[in-house]
């Protein structure tokens, strides 16, 4: 069987808390991340499978404010990635 790309802890770690931490599916973080859906899908039951099925809570006495807005944080960086991403694609396009 053919191995594809493979990827570091921290990637996977980083992703399944993508799908996790937030309200977007397995599917729109993959694409994001240039994945396949089966793969993200895979990596976030492993971390349910070893986490018994719970998501972990944030450490610290972080008011729930508080844990929206690094949420929002977090969506609003990923946004941004993504979009420096597609300028520098069009960008590289029309060349």
């Amino acid at each position: 069987m053919a191995r594809g790309r493979t990827f570091t802890q921290e990637f996977k770690d980083e992703a399944v808390s993508m799908v996790l931490d937030g309200p977007r599916p397995i599917t729109h973080v993959a694409k994001e991340l240039g994945i396949h859906d089966t793969t993200l899908g895979n990596w976030v039951s492993a971390y349910k499978r070893r986490h018994g099925g719970n998501v972990p809570e944030p450490a610290g006495d972080n008011s729930e404010r508080e844990l929206q807005l690094e949420r929002e944080n977090r969506k609003l960086r990923e946004e941004n990635a993504f979009l420096k991403k597609a300028a520098a694609f069009f960008a590289a396009e029309n060349r």
